[in-house]
């Protein structure tokens, strides 16, 4: 295979890692406020597990290989007005912070856009090529 080729589908594969892990954000922060009973399980944070291909394989990139859940305890939260609480006033909050979800997602989107750029140079060196052989 071609640099360009290899350069494409490298950049193709870090989107689709990126949009993986921008998708297992926008559904933790969607979830961060759930709670639940303290007898059941808390939301659990999705995860994304991404390995590099074999280098001596004909094309390199990343691949999503997993998306687990975090197994956390959740958080003890005291609020006796809610219907989950229990005799003592505690319901069971997911185990993220917001701070952390929004700097993850800032990464992820930039990232996203870093190997859409090289994608399209990749697409754009290929373009210009084909027209030198007319």
């Amino acid at each position: 295979m071609t640099i360009t080729f290899d350069g494409i589908s490298i950049a193709a594969s870090g989107m689709n890692a990126y949009q993986t892990w921008l998708d297992a954000i926008a559904d933790n922060i969607a979830n961060i406020n759930t709670i639940t009973a303290t007898d059941e399980e808390p939301f659990q944070e999705r995860l994304v597990r991404v390995e590099a291909r074999d280098l001596n394989a004909v094309v390199g990139g990343v691949d999503v290989v997993e998306t687990p859940v975090a197994e956390t305890d959740g958080r003890l939260v005291y609020d006796p007005t809610n219907p989950l609480a229990d005799d003592d006033g505690m319901v069971l909050a997911p185990a993220m912070d917001l701070e952390g979800l929004m700097t993850d997602m800032i990464i992820a989107q930039r990232s996203f856009q870093a190997n859409t750029n090289v994608l399209n140079r990749a697409r754009e060196t290929y373009e210009r090529t084909l027209e030198i052989g007319q």
